[in-house]
């Protein structure tokens, strides 16, 4: 039997996909075993092989065919821009990827005015500023704390993941646009999908069943 290959990013969505997958009988004992260094976890019986990855990474594995089916937030779908299946939503990690910053930014933004917007998701505030606003602006790529920008002067604005928005007003910023829904969604390789297309499908009809409303 072929194997199909999943790559989780790793860290509490990898547990929850895990769990989810032990509710329609795709087990792998092995990973649970913290002290493990292994990379790869097999079940040989089903036919399935899995690892961990960081999250950013998920896409290219997928994508470049490391990987059949992976398993991460939309945010970082949409940064990669790797060119992949968004097969379904796993309806978890739910937040929102938002244009956040003082209230006196919110007339810059209206008036298209050039700004400077600073992100960890350079790909995504370009895509929304340049594509969906047509407004130009000067994008400053962080690492760090984004929010610590418009407060030093860095940035007029941020463009960052919002959960709560309780860190955003601590620091007297509010959300002034948001962008879109984030949650965790399965992705799946174009060649996979034809090769392994009956496997594949029957995996996500029956992952459908098991996912929660909320």
């Amino acid at each position: 039997m072929e194997y199909i290959t999943f790559a989780l990013a790793k860290g509490r969505l990898a547990k929850h996909t895990l769990s989810l997958l032990e509710k329609i009988g795709i087990t792998c004992e092995e990973m649970k075993d913290e002290k493990t260094r292994k990379l790869i976890f097999v079940n040989e019986e089903l036919g399935f092989k899995f690892f961990l990855s960081k999250a950013s990474d998920v896409p290219t594995y997928v994508e470049l065919g490391a990987a059949d089916i992976g398993v991460v937030g939309k945010d970082t779908i949409l940064e990669a821009g790797r060119k992949l299946y968004e097969v379904l939503d796993l309806n978890c990690g739910k937040c929102r990827m938002c244009v956040a910053g003082p209230a006196s930014a919110r007339e810059q933004l209206n008036n298209g005015s050039l700004i400077r917007v600073a992100s960890k998701y350079p790909g995504i505030a370009k895509d929304y500023f340049y594509n969906k606003k047509h407004q130009t602006v000067e994008i400053i790529k962080l690492n760090g704390s984004v929010e610590l920008a418009p407060i030093v002067g860095l940035s007029e604005v941020i463009v960052d993941i919002v959960e709560t928005g309780s860190t955003l007003k601590e620091n007297g910023l509010e959300v002034l646009e948001e962008i879109c829904p984030l949650s965790a969604r399965v992705v799946v390789n174009e060649v996979s999908m034809k090769m392994q297309h009956e496997r594949i499908t029957k995996l996500i009809r029956d992952l459908k069943k098991v996912i929660p409303d909320d």
